[in-house]
C-alpha cells in the first residue's frame, strides 16, 4: 500500500511541471482572453477595460472582411489538405521503391520543411515576380510571361497553396514513408501471385493498411493550413485587394492574419481577441470532427 502511494506521488511529481506549464501558458490565458473579448480592452497600461458583453462578437460577424476571410480560409485549407497529401503520398511511393539515390530524394523532399515561413515566403516572392516571367519569355509563352501571380486575386491564393505545399509535403511524406514500410510485404507478394495490378493493391491493401497515417496527416495538414500566417505575411501580406459585396477586401488575408491586423495594425485588441476565440472554437470542432471521422473509417477498413 505504501509503495502504491509512493508510486502515485512520483507520478504526479513528474507530471506536475507539464501540468503547471499547460495551466499557466494555455488554460489561464484562454480564460483571460475569453473575458477580454467581452470588454473594450486596449492593452494600454493603466487603462481598465469596461465590460461590453457580446458587442465585439456582433461587430466581428457584421464585418464583411471577416466573413470573406473566413470563406477564403476554408477554401485555402481544403485545397491545401488535398494538395499536400496527394504530393506527399506520391513522394512516399517514389522513395519507398528500389530506386537509386532514394535516400537523397527523401532528404531533398524534406529540406523545404526546414526553411522558416518568412524566408520561404520571400523565396517564392522572387520566383513569382522574376523567375516565372523570365521562363515565360524564354519559352516564348506570352501567357506565362505576363502572369502576375501576386497581383491577380484569382491566382494569388493558388500561389500560396503552391508555396505551402512545397514547404510541408516533405514532412508529411515522412509519415507516409513510415506507414508504407510497415505494410506487410507478404500481402503484396500474395496479391502479385493472384495477378492484382497496382491500383487493386493500392485500394484493397495499401490504403487500408496506412489508414492511421491518413488520420495523422489529415489532422496536421488541416490544422497547419487553417492557422497559416508567416508564409502569407511574407509572400502577400494579405494582398492583392479584391471586391466582395461592393467592398474592398484583401484576397489572401486568411483568418490568422486578419486577427493579427485587427489586434495590432488597427489596435482593436478586444475584437481581435473575440475573433481569436471564434477561430479556436471553429478549428477545434473541425479538427475533432475530422479525427473522429477518420478513426471511424479506420475501423471500417
Amino acid at each position: 500500500m505504501k509503495k502504491q502511494k509512493n508510486d502515485k506521488l512520483v507520478f504526479w511529481l513528474f507530471l506536475a511541471p507539464a501540468l503547471i506549464s499547460f495551466l499557466v501558458v494555455v488554460i489561464i490565458p484562454f480564460i483571460m482572453g475569453l473575458y477580454y473579448s467581452m470588454t473594450d480592452w486596449t492593452a494600454i497600461a493603466g487603462v481598465k477595460p469596461t465590460w461590453v458583453g457580446l458587442e465585439n462578437y456582433k461587430a466581428m460577424f457584421s464585418d464583411t472582411s471577416f466573413r470573406y476571410s473566413f470563406m477564403r480560409t476554408f477554401l485555402f485549407t481544403l485545397l491545401s489538405v488535398v494538395s499536400i497529401n496527394v504530393v506527399a503520398l506520391t513522394f512516399a511511393f517514389l522513395v519507398t521503391r528500389e530506386i537509386r539515390f532514394k535516400n537523397l530524394y527523401r532528404a531533398g523532399f524534406f529540406i523545404p520543411n526546414l526553411i522558416g515561413g518568412l524566408v520561404l515566403g520571400y523565396i517564392w516572392q522572387f520566383i513569382f515576380k522574376s523567375v516565372v516571367p523570365s521562363v515565360g519569355a524564354l519559352l516564348g509563352i506570352e501567357a506565362i510571361e505576363n502572369l502576375l501571380i501576386l497581383a491577380d486575386p484569382n491566382w494569388t491564393l493558388f500561389g500560396l497553396i503552391l508555396a505551402f505545399t512545397w514547404q510541408y509535403a516533405g514532412y508529411i511524406m515522412m509519415i507516409y514513408v513510415a506507414a508504407l514500410l510497415n505494410v506487410p510485404q507478404e500481402l503484396l507478394e500474395a496479391s502479385d501471385i493472384d495477378g492484382a495490378n497496382f491500383w487493386q493493391k493500392l485500394v484493397n491493401i495499401t490504403i487500408p493498411m496506412i489508414a492511421q497515417a491518413f488520420t495523422i496527416t489529415s489532422f496536421l495538414t488541416l490544422v497547419n493550413s487553417f492557422k497559416q500566417f508567416d508564409i502569407i505575411l511574407a509572400l502577400t501580406n494579405g494582398g492583392p485587394t479584391a471586391m466582395y459585396k461592393d467592398q474592398v477586401v484583401n484576397s489572401t488575408e486568411l483568418l490568422a492574419l486578419n486577427i493579427y491586423n485587427v489586434a495590432f495594425k488597427y489596435n482593436n485588441m478586444a475584437e481581435g481577441q473575440a475573433r481569436a476565440i471564434i477561430f479556436f472554437l471553429v478549428l477545434s470542432i473541425i479538427s475533432i470532427g475530422q479525427v473522429y471521422y477518420n478513426k471511424k473509417k479506420e475501423v471500417e477498413m
